[in-house]
């Protein structure tokens, strides 16, 4: 049997061809375009069939009789059986002439071609998108009823379809496969199109984003997807049938998803998180009107447009995503009854698609596979750096210092006492480091300024700022009301004095195009820990800072990163007995946050409960409200909050015990 295929090396036309010539003696007569005969002799390897059943014709789908030469046009004359068109564009993006000429007037050619080489039949490979955005469903018997065919794609497929039916000589048969998408045992595709068109906005989601961030979702649209395996198959079967011509097939999928779905089923290949709340879109056309006017008003276009192309996503598209329609397939699925062919649930082979794509068609591959490569090493990121570490002679800031001068740094440990300094110093000196003490009191605004010059003076400039000097007070509000002074020298240290230091040393680090700040912050800015309302609060405000600066700054080089610490057991926390009890990390934990940050750069660094507190807070105010209370009423304040003497506690109810390992890490 011959088949003449236009469109042979296309997505679908590669596996349509495949089908084809597992027929017993059947030949293939593919259209290339002169020069793209590489393309058919790909496909020939491919397969692995002899160049007698796949055989190039030489033309152009826009010229007369496709532009076969009378020698080719005398030799397939009364020779095929089965005439394919396929050829076509399928893009949403390609401007209107573009679309009309290659999908109408190509069309057109190809039908005067199979007339005159008197093929048995044409199938002609239209769309759905032949329907346009009928409001309903749209079944395979109707055509005329389509509506909304603005769309130059949605037109040129309805107009060429409207060319088969209303001018063809010779039988035929029209196909109108859904969305296609890859292959669904490997994944095979060609190009982004369709859902594919959101898969970036998904993996961003993924790098950003635990995946058990809970998202909000719309179910809004109907997306009927089919893989291109089943598309080819089913073409393949129904062509073959003896009943069919006049008729039209729905190549679809016995469901539809709306895109609330299709995104939360991406989600689930890409580990990302996924949508558990939809909203129904009815509940957006519930609004008035005045409000959408307002809202579009203060959303420029150009912004909108600009964030869609930076996630690889047409600004065309956006119109689609509350696509009407739904697609009737009686007379496909009677057609297919009994021979295996069907549409796989989109769950079952979502994941090879994911892969593919991450693999072969996003845009990132390249340096997203670079990322993946194994991070610097931590003497690589400090080798010949100067850090400046406050708070350096005790604590997180003195294993930090540590970590750091055996990596290979020039360590500047900072603190107020002399004793302390010189100790920190000869620990340096003993493991093979290189520092420098310098004394300053990080709450004295002077005291500031005069290390920033006599460090600028010795140095030149500070590569890395760690800001780890800080005081914390664990104390009721209701006991803080006469001690407004708590919140000032809180402030003082923890927020102005850290600030002094950036600004000091900001301009140093503008004049060498880089610096890395690293400001220490608290679990408790994430989780609003009762009774560190002084403390949170100045946590907060640098907290607040850093992401202003760092936005403003991220083009000259400086980063930012915060380190959001979970309850360290150093001499800051040492008043408050209650710690002896409760879980803890170790300075040399905390200490490897720091490097981890010098290495990686990140934003933020926070425990996992840090984020689930931020969330849930978000998500669910009242409810966390109530436990961070019953923290607070199962927690009492220490003696020495109230002005007592305390003794240690030989041991915690196990209310707190357990309250305490819930919640591990948390300011209690």
């Amino acid at each position: 049997m011959n088949y003449f295929v236009t469109g042979a090396t296309g997505f679908i036309g590669r596996f349509l061809v495949a089908r084809l010539l597992k027929r017993e003696d059947s030949r293939v007569f593919a259209l290339v375009r002169p020069g793209s005969e590489y393309k058919l002799e790909a496909l020939r390897r491919r397969l692995g069939v002899e160049e007698r059943r796949l055989v190039p014709i030489t033309g152009d789908l826009t010229r007369k009789s496709l532009g076969l030469s009378k020698r080719d046009l005398d030799d397939l004359a009364g020779q095929i059986d089965h005439f394919f068109h396929l050829a076509a564009i399928y893009d949403l993006n390609a401007d209107e002439n573009t679309q009309r000429y290659t999908n109408i007037e190509g069309t057109r050619q190809t039908l005067k071609l199979a007339e005159q080489l008197q093929a048995g039949c044409f199938h002609h490979v239209s769309s759905v998108a032949a329907g346009g955005l009928y409001p309903g469903t749209f079944t395979e018997d109707m055509f005329e009823e389509a509506s909304g065919l603005d769309n130059p794609y949605l037109l040129t497929k309805h107009e060429s379809e409207a060319l088969v039916r209303q001018e063809s000589r010779i039988p035929w048969r029209i196909y109108r496969p859904s969305l296609v998408v890859g292959h669904s045992q490997t994944g095979e595709m060609d190009k982004i199109d369709g859902p594919y068109y959101f898969f970036k906005l998904i993996q961003k989601l993924k790098d950003y984003l635990p995946n058990w961030f809970p998202l909000v979702g719309v179910e809004s649209g109907h997306f009927n997807i089919v893989p291109v395996d089943f598309v080819a198959s089913a073409l393949d079967h129904i062509a073959h049938l003896p009943e069919g011509n006049g008729q039209c097939f729905h190549l679809t999928a016995e469901r539809s998803y709306n895109f609330s779905e299709v995104m939360d089923i991406i989600a689930g290949a890409a580990q990302a998180p996924r949508m558990p709340v939809r909203l129904d879109n009815r509940v957006f056309n519930a609004v008035p009107g005045f409000v959408k006017k307002g809202v579009n008003a203060l959303t420029p276009k150009a912004l909108i447009n600009q964030l869609l192309e930076s996630l690889d996503i047409p600004p065309t598209i956006v119109q689609f995503l509350a696509f009407p329609t739904q697609y009737d397939n009686q007379r496909a699925r009677a057609a297919l009854e009994g021979s295996g062919i069907g549409v796989p649930d989109l769950e079952s082979y979502i994941q090879q698609l994911w892969d593919f794509w991450e693999n072969h068609l996003d845009p990132e591959r390249d340096q997203r596979k670079d990322e993946l490569q194994p991070l610097p090493s931590l003497p690589d990121k400090v080798e010949d750096k100067i850090v400046l570490i406050t708070g350096a002679t005790s604590g997180i800031g003195k294993a930090s210092a540590l970590k750091l001068a055996r990596a290979g740094a020039t360590v500047l440990v900072v603190a107020r006492t002399p004793e302390k300094l010189e100790e920190t110093l000869h620990e340096i000196k003993q493991v093979g480091g290189i520092a420098r003490a310098y004394r300053c009191d990080v709450s004295k605004l002077e005291s500031v300024d005069d290390l920033v010059k006599e460090v600028l003076a010795d140095y030149g400039r500070v590569d890395i700022l760690v800001n780890n000097a800080g005081h914390s007070i664990r104390r009721s509000v209701v006991n803080s009301v006469y001690r407004f002074h708590d919140f000032e020298r809180t402030m003082q240290l923890n927020y102005f004095g850290s600030l002094r230091l950036i600004m000091r040393l900001l301009p140093s680090m503008l004049e060498q195009g880089s610096g890395h700040v690293i400001n220490i912050s608290s679990i408790g800015v994430l989780t609003n820990a009762p009774r560190f309302s002084a403390y949170v609060a100045s946590k907060a405000a640098l907290d607040s800072f850093t992401r202003c600066a760092a936005s403003e700054l991220a083009h000259q080089g400086i980063r930012f990163t915060t380190i959001n610490m979970p309850l360290v057991r150093t001499p800051m926390i040492a008043p408050t007995k209650l710690y002896n009890h409760v879980p803890t990390i170790s300075p040399s934990q905390a200490a490897d946050m720091i490097c981890d940050a010098i290495v990686r750069q990140p934003k933020r660094i926070a425990t996992s409960l840090g984020i689930l507190g931020q969330v849930m807070h978000f998500i669910t105010p009242r409810a966390t409200e109530t436990i961070m209370n019953t923290g607070y009423k199962l927690f009492s304040d220490s003696a020495a909050a109230v002005g007592r003497r305390e003794r240690t506690p030989k041991r915690i109810s196990r209310e707190q015990a357990a309250f305490s390992r819930l919640f591990k890490g948390i300011h209690w």
